[in-house]
């Protein structure tokens, strides 16, 4: 018997820069590492691929001035109001720094208590204290410092995002309500800026008698003066890369998952899968921040990554229907045909393979200096009786 279940491995792989072709360093990366640690590939094991190795080897990159002229060509009056950005110096500093630019008032629609990732401005607490009603009550900036004052910086980056968006120019104005029509009292001109609710959004805001709307997933969709671009997400999924770019979420992903798929499998005789993955779909227990900022878990799979797990609640059923089996009964029904199904008994959490898969990559590679954008995933498949 096999004594391990799932085992997920960070790969360390060169220094990735624009024009690499980053199928055969993924590749080569995990050949290497299969190589060098003496392990040995089976089919159905899982290499994830970080989203931004993939953006930087395609040059995936966008100025704000290029952000500020599509924004002016979408939106040409010179005013608008942008809603629900994400609280992020990361994801939103410079698509904000390029926003501003185009325009000469802009207002600012922050969702409260906090963003949509789970980013706090104030806390329920204060917001019990005070009166107010998030699901009904539009606040001013003069409003909001009233009733909260200046104390309410973010619990883990130390930063007041309030001041440090109203920081982009003296045409920003910041207002804070959760309805997103609520904007139009200023301006008939929105750009949604939220991501996973974009789409809602978007509707209210035109059933409500907006001019012009577009989401963010719409700046940058085709190339602006040479930029980089996203057809599906735009600058959705997009980072920080200097201090006046920004890397945009990878495009062509499923040719690349397929590529990297058909290297190891020449390279190695077996059948593995290949994903790309961005932010895993996690809560932080302290800082309540959801880590989904990106549009989508995984852009691009390979077919045996598609669907989501059949699996009982084999610590239920040991109580229940297994209840007095021995060891090799309980492992012959899980992998007979007879192995009882989600809808026959109570089942693990439906979720998608992409999803589980991806979060799990997100964690092991991390965002920061360990220097693993590619995760091998072995056994994931396997079961109590395999």
């Amino acid at each position: 018997m096999r004594t391990t279940g799932t085992v997920a491995r960070g790969i360390r792989a060169p220094l990735i820069k624009t024009g690499d072709d980053i199928a055969q360093i993924v590749a080569d990366s995990v050949m290497n590492a299969v190589k060098e640690e003496g392990l040995s590939l089976n089919d159905r094991d899982v290499v994830g691929v970080t989203e931004a190795v993939v953006a930087r080897a395609q040059g995936n990159y966008a100025s704000c001035a290029q952000i500020a002229l599509d924004v002016k060509n979408k939106f040409p009056s010179g005013t608008l109001a942008i809603t629900f950005p994400i609280l992020s110096r990361n994801r939103f500093s410079n698509v904000l720094k390029g926003i501003a630019r185009s325009c000469d008032k802009l207002y600012i629609l922050l969702s409260y208590p906090a963003d949509e990732v789970g980013n706090e401005l104030v806390s329920w607490d204060m917001l019990d204290e005070h009166g107010v009603n998030p699901y009904a009550d539009l606040l001013t900036e003069e409003e909001y410092r009233e009733k909260f004052g200046f104390d309410t910086k973010h619990v883990f980056t130390n930063v007041d995002y309030v001041e440090h968006y109203k920081s982009y120019g003296e045409h920003v104005s910041i207002l804070f309500a959760n309805d997103v029509r609520q904007v139009l009292k200023f301006t008939k001109n929105v750009l949604c800026c939220d991501v996973h609710t974009r789409f809602r959004s978007k509707r209210l805001l035109k059933e409500a008698g907006a001019e012009i709307v577009y989401g963010l997933d719409e700046i940058l969709s085709q190339p602006v003066s040479g930029s980089g671009y996203n057809e599906r997400y735009g600058l959705l999924g997009s980072n920080k890369s200097g201090e006046d770019t920004v890397k945009l979420f990878p495009r062509d992903c499923e040719n690349i998952v397929s590529s990297i798929a058909a290297k190891l499998r020449e390279a190695s005789g077996k059948n593995i899968e290949v994903l790309i993955y961005g932010d895993g779909a996690f809560k932080d227990p302290v800082g309540k921040i959801w880590e989904l900022a990106d549009p989508i878990v995984s852009p691009a799979a390979t077919e045996g990554l598609m669907g989501t797990p059949s699996e009982i609640k084999l610590k239920l059923m040991l109580d229940n229907e297994f209840a007095g089996k021995s060891e090799d009964e309980v492992k012959a029904l899980i992998g007979s045909s007879k192995k009882p199904r989600a809808e026959k008994s109570i089942g693990t959490t439906p979720r998608r393979y992409t999803d589980l898969i991806g979060s799990l990559c997100d964690l092991i590679s991390g965002s920061g200096d360990k220097g693993t954008p590619v995760v091998l995933i072995q056994g994931y498949f396997d079961n109590f009786a395999s």
